[in-house]
């Protein structure tokens, strides 16, 4: 099945997801034109995908419906979608359906994602973080956490495990945790290593298959600097650098 040049015309930009017909689960949302859909939902590699994790478990998926004889569903939720606007239709889309193949969030995802009403009250009335902090920093967005003011929930979560480059990590002075646009945690990395169950048996779901990724053993950050980059009840960032967009990882001055 492919679409004729006069549908692709007519389409123009859309939104689209992937479905496992063995039990009815969405399983990767994306965007394209012309025929991507079919061409994802056949299984062809995509070099542009952003992450090579992402492509692995896509392809992975898809392997293992056509083993069982069957073939990929797909559904095109949205068309003739303005360029403007194509990425927040496809980030609203992910956030709608938990536990897909896409790695990382929608576009700002993290910053105007799914919120309940005491995260979108801190979010627009906590006390704002530095525009142009002073230290060395790797800023890293988090998701599920149920309790904000867990410290060690916050630790385990923003440690492991990261598509992050090892040199600018190691030059950080601090590690930030932050969630929906507001830091809640800092630390000290003390030694970044490959996710393997040997650097980090104390993690239950390390068994390796994301040895390619690092993480980190460390500390709480010092008091005084916990105060200025995360305060009581965190700290909502408002400098668009500072901002996560796609990536989970954005560093300042490293």
């Amino acid at each position: 099945m492919r679409f004729s040049e006069e549908v692709c015309e007519r389409l123009g930009n859309y939104v689209y997801r992937l479905i496992d017909p063995r039990n009815g689960e969405t399983f990767y949302v994306g965007k394209g034109r012309n025929n991507r859909v079919f061409d994802h939902a056949a299984g062809v590699a995509d070099l542009t995908d952003d992450d090579s994790q992402t492509l692995g478990s896509k392809l992975d998926r898809i392997r293992a419906i056509k083993n069982a004889g069957l073939e990929v569903l797909h559904v095109i939720h949205r068309h003739e979608i303005p360029e403007a606007a194509i990425f927040e239709v496809e980030a609203a889309l992910i956030d709608a359906y938990p536990g897909l193949t896409n790695i990382q969030g929608g576009h700002a995802s993290s910053d105007r994602g799914p919120m309940n009403h005491a995260e979108i009250v801190d979010k627009y009335s906590l006390p704002t973080f530095p525009s142009i902090p002073k230290h060395r920093l790797v800023l890293i967005n988090i998701n599920k956490l149920d309790d904000r003011f867990d410290r060690r929930a916050i630790y385990n979560l923003v440690r492991y495990c990261w598509r992050i480059s090892r040199l600018r990590a190691e030059n950080a002075q601090y590690v930030l945790a932050v969630i929906r646009g507001v830091v809640v945690g800092a630390f000290e990395a003390e030694r970044w290593m490959a996710a393997t169950a040997d650097n980090f048996p104390d993690i239950p779901y390390a068994d390796g298959s994301e040895a390619h990724r690092l993480g980190f053993v460390g500390r709480d950050a010092p008091k005084e600097i916990w105060d200025l980059y995360v305060g009581a009840r965190g700290k909502r960032i408002t400098a668009p650098e500072l901002k996560h967009v796609q990536n989970p990882v954005r560093f300042w001055n490293c």
